[in-house]
């Protein structure tokens, strides 16, 4: 459990994770857009999510396809992506 939180520590996974959640199936260029990062890392950011088995692939021709795995831990993704939205929403403190 504490390889799968620190997994979800890092802001572009689990911004990963929640695109992932919130739609089946993305393929590397579309979370980009979606996410607003490079291509770069989300191709590595889910490169370690498949290596710890929380996303799995599927091949379509040249193009890659990325979706949750099946055994992913459901309790635990709801809560972690939960708070990742409330924590979104806070305000940020100007003064830090």
């Amino acid at each position: 459990m504490t390889s799968v939180l620190s997994l979800m520590a890092d802001p572009t996974r689990a911004r990963l994770l929640y695109a992932l959640d919130v739609v089946d199936e993305l393929c590397v260029g579309d979370l980009a857009l979606a996410l607003s990062v490079s291509e770069d890392a989300v191709s590595y950011g889910l490169r370690v999510l498949r290596t710890a088995g929380l996303v799995k692939r599927r091949k379509e021709g040249r193009v890659v396809y990325y979706q949750l795995a099946d055994g992913f831990p459901e309790p635990l993704r709801e809560h972690c992506l939960r708070q990742l939205i409330v924590m979104s929403r806070a305000p940020v403190d100007e003064d830090i």
